[in-house]
């Protein structure tokens, strides 16, 4: 594994070439008056900064601190019972500021909502949790993949990554690959880190399979025991396991038989 180098500008550098295909700005809309999305921004009232329509659906920005008091109008208020997703997007080397989003919907009616808030770095944002449970997980991933606090929430700890993990994964500045934590985490973790002279790094390389290697991967119907000479040339039958309703042995079914 190459060597870490430090990559907080990675945001400055150009984003497009010539190379890559640059997609289009979607486009925004006003809302109409007495449409849905109207009766929707007259009972949220003043929080909203801006609001516009996008694929069809309403998008509102909001102040961080309003974002209990809307997603409770919106549910309460106006029907959008649902959240559906909820995450955030890494800012931090163009404003030092994350762009968290919700999104709502409102089975009712069949309409959505995205709510969008600029969070400064360090801040923390109200849970909403009391009024989603969907949000629990979603806030616990947020906190574990970009280190966003989630205030009041019930059970705040990492749920993707182990809690001794260093660093948040989805933010720029991480490596793809992991930093030098990351290439001898489970080294340290098993044997020890006296053993690192030994085993040496984790191979981080996705791209990179080793077909003779017995014991992480297997071709199927060409697989031997672990230690054993390879053949590429030898070929293992298949068994599968029989169950009272399929026989997965079976080379056609009985259906297709009378069928044909």
């Amino acid at each position: 594994m190459r060597k870490y180098v430090p990559k907080d500008n990675v945001q400055k550098k150009a984003y497009y070439t010539d190379r890559y295909h640059v997609v289009p700005t979607v486009p925004q809309y006003e809302v109409e008056a007495g449409s849905h999305f109207a009766e929707v921004l007259s009972a949220l009232g003043d929080v909203v900064i801006t609001s516009s329509l996008q694929l069809g659906q309403l998008v509102i920005h909001i102040s961080p601190e309003d974002n209990f008091s809307v997603m409770k109008t919106l549910k309460e208020a106006c029907g959008y019972k649902q959240c559906s997703e909820q995450s955030a997007v890494d800012y931090l080397a163009k404003d030092n500021e994350f762009e968290l989003f919700w999104q709502l919907l409102n089975v009712d009616v069949a309409k959505r909502v995205r709510v969008v808030c600029r969070l400064e770095n360090g801040s923390a944002i109200e849970s909403i949790e009391p009024l989603f449970k969907s949000a629990n997980f979603a806030e616990r991933e947020m906190f574990d993949m970009f280190g966003i606090k989630v205030n009041n929430h019930p059970f705040l700890k990492r749920i993707l990554m182990p809690d001794d993990w260093e660093g948040h994964p989805l933010l720029k500045t991480y490596p793809l690959h992991g930093d030098e934590f990351a290439s001898w985490y489970e080294v340290d973790k098993i044997f020890g880190k006296e053993y690192r002279d030994i085993i040496g790094p984790e191979n981080r390389d996705p791209g990179k399979i080793d077909i003779k290697d017995t014991k992480r991967f297997s071709r199927v119907g060409y697989e031997v025991p672990f230690g054993a000479e390879y053949n590429v040339d030898k070929e293992v039958p298949v068994e599968y396991s029989e169950t009272a309703l399929v026989n997965y042995n079976k080379k056609t079914s009985k259906q297709l038989d009378e069928r044909r």
